[in-house]
């Protein structure tokens, strides 16, 4: 689509450039800004100029520049680059794959565009929210702030970032990572967006975290200190604020596919039970 109302393009190279001037708004792959018309938008500063790595292995995990692609992303996650035991990486193609998108997007849209947009079906979203991902994030007086992506968003395309505030990378902590981790996800079309996507994890203390997403406004996270029985999961996910109704689904759907695929999860994540004969065996 033409954007007609955009007379100038900049590209941003320092923190001094992302000063944003009256009508102007930052792009990063743009597959979003250039899908619809963007009223009052009259200019587009590139971030993708800046510089920022894609991917960071650090001390404390993995750092995903705001500006990398969701191919790159994917590319790494079945790379020899990841590093041993991050097994909760291998689930990367699974949350890509639960926003409907070609690859010629996957190339071009990016980590942080997926955050910023804010839907309650992005992709990125539901992974970072499940391994207690946080959102590094510039503030234009040069200062910055984190906070978890699960509560960056504020409902479906919206969020909780100020005016000239950008999304710098995300962070996904080292323990996280190391995981067991399994993502499900439903939609009322075969080829269509998900309407509910829910993630399950153990970690390596057994405490599990579920999250739902896509079916409720915002992610919504569940904190257990061991997998949980069927009935606590169930009243767990049942009682998630922000079910919604939109032509994807009802929000009545969406609680009752939530609650099977939470359950599926867990019946994957749950020990095996030993039968009082195996114990004498």
């Amino acid at each position: 689509m033409d954007v007609e109302t955009v007379t100038s393009y900049r590209t941003a190279r320092s923190r001094a450039d992302l000063a944003l001037g009256p009508g102007e708004v930052y792009l990063a792959g743009g597959t979003w800004l250039m899908s619809e018309p963007q009223v009052g938008t009259t200019g587009f500063v590139d971030l993708t100029t800046m510089g920022w790595p894609d991917i960071e292995v650090t001390a404390h995990g993995l750092r995903i520049g705001a500006t990398c692609t969701i191919a790159r992303l994917v590319a790494w996650s079945e790379s020899a680059e990841v590093p041993a035991g991050w097994t909760a990486a291998s689930v990367i193609p699974d949350a890509a794959n639960a926003l409907l998108a070609s690859f010629k997007i996957w190339n071009t849209a990016t980590v942080g565009g997926n955050l910023g947009r804010a839907y309650s079906a992005g992709a990125l979203v539901s992974y970072a929210a499940a391994l207690d991902g946080v959102a590094w994030i510039w503030r234009p007086d040069g200062t910055d702030r984190r906070m978890p992506v699960a509560d960056l968003m504020t409902g479906n395309g919206t969020h909780s970032l100020a005016h000239g505030e950008v999304v710098r990378a995300v962070e996904l902590p080292a323990a996280a990572l190391r995981s067991r981790l399994i993502l499900r996800k439903i939609a009322l079309a075969e080829l269509g967006r998900s309407g509910a996507v829910v993630t399950g994890r153990v970690d390596e203390d057994g405490g599990a975290v579920f999250a739902v997403s896509a079916a409720t406004l915002t992610p919504t996270v569940f904190r257990f200190e061991a997998v949980p029985d069927a009935a606590t999961l169930a009243d767990a996910v049942a009682a998630a604020p922000d079910y919604y109704t939109d032509p994807l689904g009802s929000a009545d759907w969406r609680r009752g596919v939530s609650i099977v695929l939470a359950e599926r999860i867990r019946g994957e994540l749950a020990p095996p039970v030993t039968t009082a004969s195996e114990a004498v065996a």
